[in-house]
């Protein structure tokens, strides 16, 4: 009888190490529904497949700052707004607890954007950054053409929920989503910036794909 126990035993423990396995794989999103795809590998990802586009902003330091700044590193992006009363200090704090748990690794970084830049100058931003703690470098918080700053927003990491609805640049955009963005530029993620288990989850979501390479 054991000899017949101990292989149903070994087949146990190697399907449930695969099904651990098959979890740590993250979708890609290419629609504002997001709507997953799945690829086992990067090679595997189609060549024409949705990602962020080229981009040139100013940081809080008053630097150019632009996709290549984030080559080949792992980033969480959000809207905010430095005079934000309402929900932007949440995800302002939320978005610490990120930095905090990838302070010393050089492969992840946070790109926050002003949806208020005729406002938010590089010293505003320069201001709040050092009343919240942020970390030049690691963190940058971005200013520069209204245009292309909603462009990005909405048609490349669809950060708004408002599904179908027609909106131009005189429309705000206000969202208090994150976005987990791969070495590739691909969106790999949607989260709750207001909700503490959702930043725990896109936390090990950031190891997941570090893991991955």
């Amino acid at each position: 009888m054991k000899k017949i126990i101990l292989p149903i035993i070994i087949l146990i423990i190697t399907a449930s190490c695969s099904q651990k396995e098959e979890t740590k794989l993250l979708p890609y999103y290419d629609d504002a529904f997001f709507t997953p795809k799945w690829y086992t590998k990067a090679e595997e990802v189609p060549s024409n497949f949705h990602k962020i586009p080229s981009f040139g902003l100013l940081n809080q330091s008053g630097e150019t700052v632009t996709e290549k700044s984030f080559e080949n590193k792992i980033y969480v992006a959000d809207f905010f707004f430095a005079s934000c009363p309402g929900i932007c200090p949440k995800m302002t704090a939320n978005m610490t607890i990120i930095q905090e748990e990838f302070k010393t690794d050089d492969e992840v970084l946070l790109l926050s954007h002003s949806v208020t830049p005729a406002y938010d100058s590089v010293s505003v931003l320069n201001r709040y950054g050092s009343r919240n703690g942020v970390i030049p470098g690691k963190w940058h918080l971005v200013t520069g053409d209204r245009e292309e700053i909603y462009n990005l927003g909405r048609n490349y990491y669809f950060a708004e929920e408002d599904l179908g609805l027609q909106k131009s640049t005189d429309d705000f955009l206000h969202t208090e989503n994150f976005l987990l963005i791969d070495q590739n530029r691909h969106i790999r993620g949607i989260y709750n910036g207001l909700n503490k288990t959702a930043i725990n989850q896109l936390i090990e979501d950031i190891k997941t794909l570090k893991k991955a390479g």
